[in-house]
């Protein structure tokens, strides 16, 4: 059923369409809307058959959702940024123990400085952990992917995180298709898990393992997310024959046919990016975009053949690994090893910064110049930056940088004057 509905609502809706029979919840934005909307959904007895724990902090919610996984219980929760962090042991935890819970990430920046906008750095963070990592382009994909995270987690006994963007897709009201309890049951079979904790058949979850099966149990890690790699876009086809459209998988393509360049990146900023590209189409300019839907298992041949024909690779990260640059540009790298084919990252978005498509626009044609940094940041405030290193420079006890800066913006007054500091005038980007 076709209706406007929040981002938040509706994956929660979806989550409900998929019958979990725990959820575990601690509120933290954005993602609190969605564990508020199914405690209303439970309560009401629209939600049947299933218990709803508050629980007292991100590290319960995921050992919580442990302990109802192995019981045998399909299980659900959701967290974002320092929540993500909070609950890094358990996490792990879920994945080394095969449990297939399904988690959706509300994507924000991590502070310190504190910031609750959006960015991918939470999610990248947990890229290694051993989970499931697919993202949401926009509210109607969050909607399909959590009803596939289930189905896959079950298939292969593993943990999925469905990420989408916070603020961005979670309190945005659109029009969103919902399937019917009819057909989310005839696609999601009951959870028929691979190992239970039953007092009949008593079997040890978790015990310790040494060095003599350690490594086989991690390869066996490894070898289900291959298996996932072939699951998922079967299961995207799947559930597009049950709904009539097709979203997730792997990864989309958008004007590659004949592309030179072309823009590489996840989430919500796809829109943005093919808005961007229609427009230099339409100057004539040969420019595409990949979209990553799956980022562990990352996809290595499907990105290498959909990447093969461009004469430049430009990667767009909403995340940022301090000290070297690129996190999602380093795999791409690898699915293009042996190519010819220049690859720049381009860091944009970092902690809800709007990402414009006029600034989008620009980055593809200094791509198509050659004139791109290996490693650039979008819209960067050089002036600012500037200003700070002089100030360290000149005095040992600068203070705070981020302060400074709000500062020097006018966003905060001096503490040590009367009056606010001066705004600084723009520079523009170099």
């Amino acid at each position: 059923m076709r209706q406007q509905i929040e981002g938040s609502q509706a994956v929660a809706q979806a989550v409900a369409l998929s019958r979990p029979e725990v959820i575990c919840a601690y509120p933290i934005s954005p993602q609190t809307h969605i564990v508020e909307t199914l405690s209303r959904l439970v309560k009401s007895g629209e939600l049947d058959h299933c218990e709803y724990l508050n629980v007292e902090s991100e590290f319960a919610a995921m050992s919580a959702s442990i302990g109802a996984s192995a019981a045998g219980a399909r299980s659900y929760t959701a967290t974002a940024s320092q929540g993500l962090l909070y609950m890094v042991e358990a996490v792990y935890n879920a994945s080394g123990l095969g449990l297939p819970i399904v988690m959706t990430v509300a994507n924000r920046a991590i502070g310190a400085p504190i910031n609750i906008w959006n960015d991918h750095s939470d999610s990248m963070s947990q890229r290694d952990s051993g989970w499931i990592q697919i993202y949401a382009e926009d509210n109607q994909e969050a909607v399909d992917l959590h009803i596939q995270a289930f189905l896959l987690a079950e298939a292969v006994s593993l943990p999925v995180m469905v990420c989408m963007d916070g603020f961005i897709l979670t309190h945005a009201v659109e029009e969103v298709d919902l399937p019917s309890q009819e057909v989310v049951d005839a696609f999601l079979p009951s959870f028929e898990p691979r190992q239970i904790l039953d007092p009949d058949e008593p079997v040890s979850i978790g015990a310790m393992v040494g060095p003599e099966a350690f490594t086989e149990v991690r390869y066996l890690a490894h070898l289900r997310q291959m298996q996932a790699l072939d699951l998922i876009p079967e299961i995207a086809a799947e559930f597009g024959a049950a709904t009539g459209r097709t979203r997730g998988g792997l990864v989309s393509c958008y004007q590659l046919e004949d592309a030179e360049t072309v823009v590489v990146a996840l989430g919500s900023v796809l829109g943005t990016l093919k808005d961007a590209v229609d427009e230099l189409r339409a100057d004539g300019h040969r420019v595409g975009v990949l979209g990553i839907t799956s980022f562990r298992p990352f996809p290595l041949a499907q990105v290498r053949q959909a990447l093969a024909g461009a004469a430049d690779v430009v990667v767009l990260e909403k995340s940022l690994a301090v000290g070297i640059g690129g996190i999602v540009s380093s795999n791409i790298r690898t699915a293009l090893a042996g190519l010819s084919i220049p690859t720049q990252t381009v860091i944009a978005g970092l902690g809800g910064r709007p990402i414009l498509s006029s600034s989008l626009r620009e980055m593809m044609l200094q791509a198509q110049r050659r004139e791109l940094a290996e490693l650039s940041f979008l819209d960067l405030r050089y002036d600012l930056i500037e200003r700070e290193l002089a100030r360290t420079k000149a005095k040992r006890r600068s203070g705070p940088a981020a302060e400074n800066m709000l500062r020097d913006l006018g966003a905060v007054g001096d503490p040590h004057a009367g009056n606010p500091t001066t705004p600084i005038t723009p520079r523009g980007n170099r």
